[in-house]
């Protein structure tokens, strides 16, 4: 299926590694072209590297007021265009709220909430009838998850805003869309699986519930984000997509 990517230019933040990276790499791969940012120059540059010379690497914070605004110019100078942008950041602290600290809290209101926020107003001001806005949230929009206190707060007022700008902009022509991920086997699901006393246990627990009876892999994930990004899913939007393996049973 052509998913009529060829020669749209996306920005995909937190795109080093994990979920973005693995959107960034579907979009590359079904002829999209990719501004791809990180905090890291390093690894934003190794990872633009990765991806070819459909991709060029910004080094930025999601948290940094003019962060939104430099991606875009960014994908106007190397690619002569902005069809839309997937705002993926890494996840919050892990914790409780016993011992989640206010500075926790503050770093992540700032990367998670208003960082995707920002993005998605300097988004809308320059996208045209077709662009798109995504956001990567999580399977905590529906449910919490135990040990991330911060993200079950951050996330579902977040799902809450974009389906508030589905609305605005739906008249226009631009869309807005979730994901929603669960048990995928990137590097930050490790690191939480490895917050147990015995992370085999947990991960063989965790895919116990999950009804296809596995972690999703990124690709897995990738290929999800770049359909709804893409003119082929023209007719989706105000949507939470979960990308679950079917852990969610509700409609």
């Amino acid at each position: 299926m052509d998913l009529g990517l060829k020669d749209r230019v996306y920005v995909v933040t937190g795109a080093t590694r994990g979920l973005g990276n693995a959107a960034a790499r579907e979009l590359v791969a079904d002829g999209a072209k990719v501004v791809v940012t990180g905090r890291d120059e390093e690894r934003v540059a190794g990872a633009a590297a990765e991806l070819g010379p459909n991709a060029v690497g910004v080094a930025v914070d999601n948290a940094d007021p003019g962060a939104a605004e430099r991606l875009i110019a960014a994908a106007r100078e190397h690619f002569g265009g902005f069809h839309g942008v997937l705002v993926s950041v890494g996840g919050p602290a892990p914790g409780f709220v016993s011992d989640n600290t206010d500075e926790q809290w503050r770093d992540a209101f700032e990367s998670v909430f208003l960082g995707a926020v920002r993005f998605a107003r300097t988004a809308a001001a320059e996208l045209e009838p077709g662009g798109v806005i995504g956001f990567v949230l999580s399977g905590s929009v529906y449910e919490p998850i135990a040990g991330l206190t911060i993200s079950n707060g951050l996330r579902p007022g977040l799902a809450g805003f974009a389906k508030s700008v589905s609305d605005e902009l739906g008249p226009r022509g631009i869309r807005v869309v979730g994901l929603l991920p669960g048990r995928i086997d990137t590097d930050r699901v490790r690191e939480l699986d490895a917050l147990s006393a015995d992370p085999e246990a947990t991960r063989a627990a965790s895919e116990s519930r999950i009804p296809l009876r596995r972690y999703g892999a990124p690709d897995e994930f990738g290929r999800v984000a770049a359909f709804l990004l893409s003119p082929a899913a023209s007719y989706l939007t105000g949507i939470m997509v979960p990308v679950d393996g079917g852990m969610r049973h509700g409609f």
